[in-house]
């Protein structure tokens, strides 16, 4: 017999209080979607759990009504992760936002997935700590453990998988596990933190997180340095990394985006190639590591390099590349953004990323390389107006083109972004009879398929 969606909520009354529930069509349409160009779809219902328990009851409810799941954070994600395909029940995780301990003699912290990273590090700074990972959004810390969120400060401190140490999990079948423990390191069975971390809530809701953080540097200084071709602008940061400097932050803005950039922050930065930089130390050795920096990018050609030690002018700089995807949607009203997503090896980086600007410049379409090229992980923006379907067409084409290079070159077609919907059709491609594998997993730990149904595979 069919569910209905006047049943579900009766059964989902029978656990959550009134004010848990919800099918207004407002609430609905704003998480049918997320930032992304995919197309949305409506939950039946939205549910918003306070503890452990609630995700328990709601689990079990949908087990018995055989009704999808989807985990929801804050709608952040660019591949569609949080559209439910298959409509059903959307679990909104922003009352569980609580901060429940802080370890600061174990550099941990235990917390509800609904924290955001703004939240946590204004909490932290009381401790003379912070959380590293930092993908520009201020999205939830368990959407970001759910797609191994990453950032500009990987190339230094790691992505999200590298942070947690423990998570609570909710599985199909409404036990609850845990995955970790609090030791630094372990031996001991199967990796499960790496198996739910960028699991893409297809194996169940995390509901509780312990993660690593550290301390605050004394010291931090920012640069900016500007280069004649992208070509030289790449091949430093490969000199950089292979020189061992320590760097906490590199970042590519080719001259396209910093156009944008300067038409919407109404910045004056020269129109060029560049790279934002940073670093974080004490004083004498940051002195040594800036020097260094300087006669590398010297090395290859740089135009000019500026460097910043007060906090506003840092800022001004990282607001400018954080804000870069509104740069571009605010530039060109009406269109779409789509993004590329590939990481490759650093000795590819250059080749990888001229490929791309080559691939652009042919389109002739409004769009710029931006990326974390300290790991070797960049992003194409494409503006697309999505209802001429011949430059649908174009974009979806000159994507494959650039994912395609990633992996025949030893990269993966997602360095942070997640897979979702839209890198679905590369697994196969990307991981070969690996996938089988993970095709068994998702089948025995969640055998209705009722986890995020239609993602990953």
């Amino acid at each position: 017999m069919e569910v209905t969606t006047e049943s579900l909520v009766e059964s989902l009354q029978r656990v959550l209080s009134e004010d848990q529930i919800s099918t207004n069509l407002t609430v609905r349409e704003l998480r049918s979607k997320d930032e992304s160009y995919h197309k949305p779809h409506l939950p039946d219902v939205v549910v918003f759990p306070r503890k452990t328990d609630d995700v328990i009851n709601i689990m079990k409810i949908a087990v018995e009504n055989k009704t999808p799941i989807v985990p929801f954070g804050l709608g952040s994600g660019l591949e569609g992760q949080v559209i439910p395909l298959q409509h059903g029940i959307t679990i909104d995780f922003s009352l569980m936002n609580q901060i429940l301990e802080i370890r600061e003699e174990d550099l941990l912290v235990k917390v509800q997935p609904g924290v955001t990273r703004s939240q946590l590090n204004q909490e932290l700074k009381k401790y003379g700590l912070f959380f590293t990972v930092d993908p520009g959004a201020d999205a939830t810390l368990g959407g970001m453990a759910a797609t191994n969120a990453s950032g500009t400060t990987s190339v230094k401190y790691g992505v999200m998988r590298d942070q947690v140490r423990n998570l609570e999990v909710v599985l199909p079948d409404a036990t609850v596990i845990h995955t970790g423990s609090k030791a630094a390191k372990s031996s001991s069975g199967y990796h499960l933190n790496g198996l739910f971390t960028g699991s893409e809530g297809t194996l169940g809701c995390i509901t509780e997180l312990t993660l690593k953080v550290h301390g605050i540097p004394e010291h931090i200084v920012a640069a900016r340095a500007s280069f004649t071709t992208i070509k030289d602008a790449v091949e430093s940061v490969v000199a950089i990394l292979q020189a061992g400097i320590p760097i906490a932050r590199v970042e590519l803005v080719d001259e396209a985006s910093i156009k944008q950039v300067n038409l919407h922050q109404e910045t004056n930065y020269e129109e060029k190639p560049t790279l934002f930089l940073e670093f974080h130390g004490n004083e004498a050795g940051l002195q040594q590591d800036i020097e260094f920096t300087t006669d590398i990018v010297n090395d290859h050609q740089c135009c000019k390099v500026e460097f910043e030690k007060d906090t506003a002018a840092r800022n001004q700089l990282w607001a400018a590349r954080h804000s870069m995807a509104y740069a571009y949607i605010h530039g060109y009203p009406g269109k779409q953004m789509v993004h590329t997503d590939v990481c490759v090896p650093i000795s590819e980086l250059a080749n990888a990323v001229l490929f791309a600007r080559e691939k652009l410049n042919e389109a002739g379409l409004p769009a710029g390389i931006v990326g974390h090229v300290g790991d070797g992980n960049f992003h194409t923006l494409f503006m697309v107006d999505m209802d001429h379907a011949e430059q649908v067409a174009q974009v979806n084409d000159l994507n494959e083109q650039i994912v395609m290079y990633a992996l025949e070159h030893g990269g993966t077609c997602t360095g942070e972004h997640g897979v979702g919907i839209g890198k679905k059709k590369y697994q196969s491609i990307e991981h070969k009879t690996a996938l089988n594998m993970m095709k068994n997993i998702k089948d025995a730990v969640d055998p209705n398929n009722l986890m995020n149904p239609g993602k990953i595979f």
